[in-house]
This record gives C-alpha cells, structure tokens and sequence, in this order.
C-alpha cells in the first residue's frame, strides 16, 4: 500500500518559484505547474470536465500520489475506470469494461506504438513518472483519435516539448515514493531550462524497482486453489508424494507472489521554439522495462519479459487569428518497440513493433457557443512475432482518417456530434493476406442542465477494421482459469453493434431517447 503525501515514505518537491505560462503569453497569474484549475490539452474546445462532459483529468498533487509502476494501475480511483492486473509489471486500463484494442492509450493525441493491446501480459510503454497530466475521454469527442475505442481513451501528456517559456532561467520537478507492499522504490526528475527568450530544453530520467508483492492472503484465487488441490489429489492417488506435498503447498502458499517483481528506467530530452506565432518542438525518449508473470504452479511456468522502446515525438501549433479557425495543430510520432520473453531464463518469443503516426487538425473559435474541430490522422504499423509462440505471420498495417467533432450550446440545451471515417489496410506477405477495410463511425451526445440538475444521453455508432494482432491474447494457456465457462463473443468483430443490422437498431433506439428528452423538456418548461 502506498503512504499518503505527509507520510515521510513519499517525497515529491519543487525548485525554482515562477514555472512555464500555458502560452508565450499569460493571461492570468497562474501556470501549467502551479494552477489548481484543470486544464484540457486534448481538446480545449470542449469545455466540460465531468463524465456528461466525456472528459476527466487528473495532474498535480492528485497525479503524484496515484502513480504507480503502470499506467492501469495509476487511474483505478478513477469513475468508471479498472485495469486488467495480469501482472504488476502489465495493467492497461479498462473503461466501462472495454479493454485491448477498444481502448486507445495514447501520449499527447497519439498511440503508445507497442505490443501492450495484443495480450493482456503486455506492458504499456508508458512510464507514467513521466506523466504530467493524464486525461480520460468518453464520447464524441474519443472519434477524434480511433473509431476502434468505443470504450474510450487514455491521454498522457508529459513535458518533454515544453509548451511555454519560462519565467526564471530553469525549472527543477523532482517526485520520490515508496510502497511497502512491494519494496516498490521510484525516483524522478526533470529540468527544463530557457536558453534563449523563445527556445527550451528539456531532460528527464526516471527509475523504478518493485520487488515480489505481498499478499494479504493466499496468493491463489479460490477456483484455481481448488484446482490445484484436485491436482494434488490425484498425484497422491497414482504414488507421486512428492508432487502432492508441491501442489498442496502451492495451494495454501501465502505472502509473497513469486515472479511479480519488475524495474523500469526511462530517460527523455525535448526542445521547443514558442512565439507568439505558435509553436514547434520535438522530444526523444527511451524506456526499458523488466518484469515477471506470476506463475501457475500447474503449469510450473516462471515467464520474465524484457523490452525497450526508442520513440521521437513531434508538435507545431500555429495561431490562425479571430477568424473561422482559432489554431492549427501538427502531431507526429516514430516508435520502434520490442520485447522478449524468457520461460525460465531461455529466451523465447520476440515481439517486434515499429511504427509511425501523423495527425493535424483546425480547432475551430467559438462562434455564438458552436466550437469544434477537425483534421486528418495517418498510421503505419510493422509488427512482427519470431519465436515458438509466434502464432501471427509479419504483417503491416496501414490507416487514414478524416474526423470532426462539433459542439453547439443553446442554453441549457448541448448538442455535440462526432464523425469519423477511416480506411485501413492489412498486409501480411508470407501468406498472401492482403486486405482493405472501409469503417464510418458517428456518435452525438444531448445534455440538458437546469435547475441544478443534469440529463445527458449518448448515441455511437462504430465500425472497425479486423486485425491480425488480435490472436496473440490467445497464446498463452496461464491466461484461463480452469472451471470457468466461456463462451463466443456476442458481437461481431467488425461490428460493434453486433448481428442485428443498424435498419433494426438505429431507430428504436433514437426515437426512445428522443421520446425521453422531450418528456423532460416538457417537464421543465411547460
């Protein structure tokens, strides 16, 4: 369990008084670092900061005390959001209990370019000690990212682009934990220094090491207890003693989890040019994890995983004036992630991921309470599995999307839509698979606020392209619990809505939430 702020086991400080202005130039006494406000990054069009709003935020004092070794595990306080907790060293979260490839985690708008959506034992190359502010998106406005995250997205922003200059000549941020429930010991800092009135430096390094963690009662859930003891059981019945006396003590084994311990050591450097004209900056960050699968004892499996991820960033923003468009905004990324997993120290799998994405878009001024924004977004994707558990042939994946979304206030009445349309290719040449995919995806969202009461519905509509990444969930037996039935997904694969068509669908459902809003209008008013 982690201490709390005041407890001595946490330590986080600040140098340097005056930090970074949001812009080159402030409007008000406050800044990124010091403000208590929340402030959205993502989409600065959409206002609202609650779950009606589609957007949640966590930075500051908040941010430092919930972090943890993984992204999953630093947002479970959050409405609405879980994490898949295969293993310490592995939780993505899960957003109203979607997870894998229906949930985008995303650095500053675009994709983490690892192998973490494929299994559940994938750890997301995102440190999060690097994490300056992490915003969770619901509704229309995740469309601008991905039509495949019905369930939503995960934005992390870090500082290695400065996006301000400077007051004072440098800014030192430096963050420091303990948790006792496994030794886990971190340690953070960042520099960011102005060298020039309009160009910034930025450094950053990070290390964290967790040891085994300690239950607070038998390591085994109860299903695979009683499994292990039927195990158990019949070793005893056919003469082995000694395999019984294993399984039955591996059944009852209480403490610590074997094989959960995990270390990461991330470094960064960034650069910015900010005028008055806008912005553009670029960032280089390299990341190295190690972690351990807690094991089955039926399977007498100890999987480690060891990977590493080089990533450069890119961000330019112009300002357009009073005009139609308030800003221009360029975002770019290349990634080249690989991770290697060892069954008892013999290296085994090796999964490969090299990628690149590219988004712009116009944000729109605010005209009479109608906003928005929209923009174009490219990716290509080369991944590849080498080993025995290599279940997936090389294959290259490419997408383009067009998108907006808009919002219109008329007083106590919100309405914003979404659309996004996405074509996607699928290569993979060693079996002759090659495919193109055409997915149009619409949400809208009505909100009604009067008399210190809220209403709110949502509408989305997705389609997304199948992948050859979904297999590898599949590959490792450890990741099923014996005894527990399953069965075939109720939804097909390239349709969220699922066997029904949208002719049977769409209008029941529109035409019930459409009856409920004028009920309530009725209500107010007549």
């Amino acid at each position: 369990m982690r201490l709390p702020c005041s407890a001595v086991s946490t330590l986080a400080f600040l140098l340097a008084t005056p930090a970074f202005a949001q812009s080159a130039a402030p409007q008000s006494g406050d800044d990124d670092f010091h403000t208590d406000e929340p402030i959205v990054v993502t989409a600065p069009y959409v206002r609202s900061l609650d779950i009606l709003g589609n957007v949640s935020v966590v930075e500051g004092e908040r941010l430092a005390q919930d972090i943890r070794g993984q992204i999953g595990d630093s947002l479970t306080r959050q409405p609405g959001v879980s994490t898949s907790s295969f293993s310490p060293g592995a939780s993505r979260p899960i957003l109203r209990g979607f997870s894998g490839e229906r949930v985008s985690v995303l650095v500053d708008g675009l994709g983490a370019i690892d192998a973490s959506s494929t299994s559940a034992d994938h750890g997301v190359s995102i440190d999060p000690l690097t994490a300056e502010r992490i915003e969770i998106l619901r509704g229309p406005s995740v469309l601008l990212f991905s039509s495949q995250a019905i369930g939503g997205a995960v934005n992390v922003f870090d500082r290695r682009i400065p996006r301000g200059i400077p007051e004072t000549p440098f800014h030192i941020d430096a963050l420091a934990s303990y948790g006792s429930a496994a030794d886990d010991k971190s340690i953070g800092a960042s520099v960011d220094v102005a060298l020039t009135k309009q160009f910034v430096v930025h450094v950053d390094g990070n290390y964290r090491d967790s040891n085994n963690v300690r239950a607070g009662g038998p390591i085994y859930a109860q299903p695979l207890r009683q499994h292990l003891l039927d195990l158990a059981a019949d070793a005893a019945a056919d003469g082995d003693a000694d395999e019984a006396a294993r399984l039955t003590g591996a059944a009852n084994s209480r403490g610590r989890i074997p094989n959960s311990a995990s270390t990461s050591t991330s470094a960064g450097i960034g650069a910015s040019y900010i005028n008055d004209g806008g912005m553009l900056g670029v960032s280089f960050g390299y990341l190295e994890s190690d972690y351990g699968i807690p094991p089955r004892a039926d399977l007498g499996e100890e999987p480690t995983i060891s990977s590493r991820q080089y990533r450069v960033d890119l961000r330019g923003e112009v300002e357009l004036g009073d005009g139609l468009f308030e800003k221009l905004r360029v975002r770019g990324a290349y990634g080249d992630y690989a991770h290697t997993e060892f069954d008892d120290g013999v290296p085994g799998t090796t999964f490969l991921n090299k990628g690149i994405e590219f988004r712009t878009e116009l944000a729109q001024n605010d005209r009479g309470g109608w906003r928005g924004a929209s923009g174009v977004q490219y990716s290509f994707r080369d991944f590849a599995a080498i080993g025995d558990e290599a279940f997936l042939p090389p294959n290259e994946t490419t997408r383009l999307a067009a998108f907006t979304l808009q919002e219109k206030e008329m007083g106590p009445l919100t309405l914003e839509g979404a659309l996004r349309y996405e074509k996607s290719n699928v290569k993979a040449s060693s079996i002759g698979f090659d495919r193109s995919f055409n997915a149009f995806s619409g949400a809208e969202r009505v909100q009604l606020c009067a008399r210190r009461w809220r209403e709110g519905e949502f509408l989305g509509i997705a389609q997304r392209a199948r992948t050859l990444g979904r297999g590898i969930a599949l590959r490792r037996p450890a990741c099923r619990n014996p005894g527990v039935r399953t069965r075939q997904p109720r939804f097909r694969q390239g349709n969220e809505l699922g066997r029904r068509s949208l002719a049977e669908i769409l209008p029941r459902r529109l035409f019930a939430r459409l009856d409920r809003l004028c009920e309530l209008v009725r209500r107010l008013y007549l």
